[in-house]
């Protein structure tokens, strides 16, 4: 079945680091279709990788970024939700996560918990059909849009400054406002929520835990269950401790380490680079 699923990313920033790269060839090492989308070349990719032009599913005019961070998050939001209404048999994953096993799904709906109260888009399956994919294509068509989950007195507040005639523009709205958090709210509001796996099917390591994938000798097998699929490396995060931390190199025993090794990927080959603010990923929901 796994075959039948492509997996589909998008990068934005010129050419990828090894842990894009080790995160990309995981799938086609596990026999998975992929199939990376961005808006100018990449020239090293992984062997096997399927590339296409991002402006097929989004043009790149009026590119929507995070006021407080410059993230390209809110575009890649967008991004994914036309790529999954525009194709079948597809999942979305951000650069950032790494294939533990095949994905499949037998309803279309692929995605996690990532906490006991929100589902995370950083691996995202939806039906063409799915009725929160509609209600996310819609409420993201205005970009001054009133979201309706972060309060009663956030929703006035907006409501007062539309109108003034100074509406809020996502961009200076809370962070994941169009991302995990709208996500959630539409999931939930539809009932689809009832599809997303426990946290370990994508998220193993919780974001609180993600130093412990650069821990030599640690026990990190005790994290991957029988139904997980994938381990998501938290973006610049990772990239930032890695810098910060090891001079960019995972060390051999680490779980990032180990898996490097096992996939022929070369950390001197293609650097780490930093990209700003930890917060704003190019590709994921941190």
């Amino acid at each position: 079945m796994s075959k039948d699923y492509q997996v589909a990313a998008l990068w934005i920033g010129g050419s990828l680091s090894y842990l894009e790269q080790l995160c990309l060839k995981s799938f086609v090492d596990a026999g998975q279709h992929v199939k990376l989308y961005s808006y100018e070349p990449i020239d090293n990719a992984p062997e096997g990788i399927e590339m296409a032009d991002a402006n097929e599913v989004l043009s790149q005019e009026n590119f929507l970024r995070h006021g407080r961070t410059n993230s390209p998050a809110l575009h890649s939001d967008l991004f994914r939700y036309h790529l999954l209404a525009q194709n079948d048999r597809t999942i979305w994953a951000d650069t950032d996560a790494y294939c533990v096993k095949p994905f499949e799904t037998p309803n279309g709906h692929f995605y996690s918990w990532e906490s006991a109260d929100g589902i995370n888009g950083g691996v995202l399956g939806l039906p063409r059909d799915s009725e929160a994919l509609g209600q996310l294509l819609e409420f993201t068509t205005d970009e001054y849009a009133i979201p309706e989950w972060y309060g009663e007195a956030y929703r006035r507040e907006l409501e007062e400054k539309k109108a003034a005639g100074t509406p809020v523009h996502a961009g200076e709205q809370p962070w994941g406002v169009w991302g995990p958090h709208a996500l959630t709210h539409f999931l939930k509001k539809t009932g689809e929520s009832r599809y997303a796996m426990p946290i370990w099917g994508l998220y193993p390591f919780e974001y609180s835990e993600r130093a412990l994938m650069l821990r030599p000798g640690y026990d990190w097998q005790s994290h991957i269950k029988d139904d997980t699929y994938s381990i998501h490396f938290y973006g610049r995060r990772m990239r930032a401790r890695l810098l910060d931390k090891f001079d960019g190199v995972p060390k051999p025993r680490s779980l990032i380490g180990q898996l490097v090794k096992k996939h022929g990927i070369d950390p001197a080959a293609a650097p780490l680079r930093r990209h700003g603010k930890p917060e704003a990923d190019t590709d994921a929901d941190d």
